[in-house]
């Protein structure tokens, strides 16, 4: 029987769709998560945290490869990776597919230095790794209109523009990685259409049957000043199908 490949953050949005694809490919699979096991979870099970290595040898025994989609969404995930990187040497070097984001390079702070820090950790491990760079998923995407459901306005940067990707089409582009060899950074991965920050926020109040003012929000600094210049975005590189209304219909 082929050996699991273990999925960090596999109940996370992205992780999710890692792990259903997987399973519907037959390949074997290995959660790696801080909660305790569900009942009803039929795939292997690694409780773990990234952050301690509480559990982390016992989940990177014996795995194929790694699609890492854990994050910490703050500082510590360079540490984080610096972890799973000594524990995969350890546990004899399976192939690291790593999960990272369109800009990090050109836009500057603190979530994204971390991000870079965590390639420049993997490109430098020894380890057979691949990194892919996405632009902002939609979940994120609706989340920063979501979030603020109970003001009288929504606020959105001035000048921003995204270019919301599907999960899915992200995991499935991730699957294909983790199932061919070590590809070193391989090109960008973004959603079909670029969006500014408005459009979407107003996309969003449709969707939710709301109608309520927009306001722009001027940011001041150099990672707004590279987000209203687009190093957030990869127009070259549209290659995922879905869009934010089709992703907003689904959750109807």
């Amino acid at each position: 029987m082929t050996n699991p490949i273990l999925v960090t953050g596999g109940t996370g949005d992205l992780g999710r769709e890692v792990v259903r694809r997987l399973v519907a490919g037959g390949r074997p699979v290995r959660i790696m998560s801080r909660r305790s096991r569900p009942a009803d979870e039929p795939n292997e099970w690694a409780r773990c945290d990234l952050k301690t290595g509480d559990g982390l040898v016992e989940a990177v025994t014996g795995v194929s490869a790694i699609v890492h989609c854990a994050s910490t969404l703050g500082r510590g995930d360079e540490q984080v990776t610096r972890n799973l990187v000594e524990a995969a040497k350890r546990a004899g070097g399976p192939h690291l597919v790593y999960i990272s984001i369109v800009g990090i390079d050109v836009i500057r702070f603190f979530y994204y230095d971390e991000k870079l820090a965590c390639e420049k950790v993997i490109e430098e491990s020894g380890l057979p790794w691949t990194v892919l760079r996405a632009t902002q998923f939609h979940e994120l995407v609706a989340r920063m209109s979501s979030a603020q459901r109970r003001l009288p306005v929504t606020i959105v940067p001035s000048g921003f523009r995204f270019q919301p990707v599907s999960t899915g089409d992200v995991a499935d582009r991730l699957v294909a990685l983790v199932s061919g060899p070590p590809s070193g950074r391989v090109p960008d991965m973004g959603g079909p259409e670029v969006r500014s920050a408005r459009d979407l926020a107003e996309a969003y109040q449709r969707s939710a049957g709301r109608r309520k003012p927009i306001v722009s929000l001027w940011l001041p600094g150099k990672a707004a000043r590279a987000f209203r210049a687009g190093g957030n975005l990869t127009p070259e590189n549209a290659t995922g199908a879905g869009t934010f209304e089709e992703f907003l219909s689904s959750r109807v």
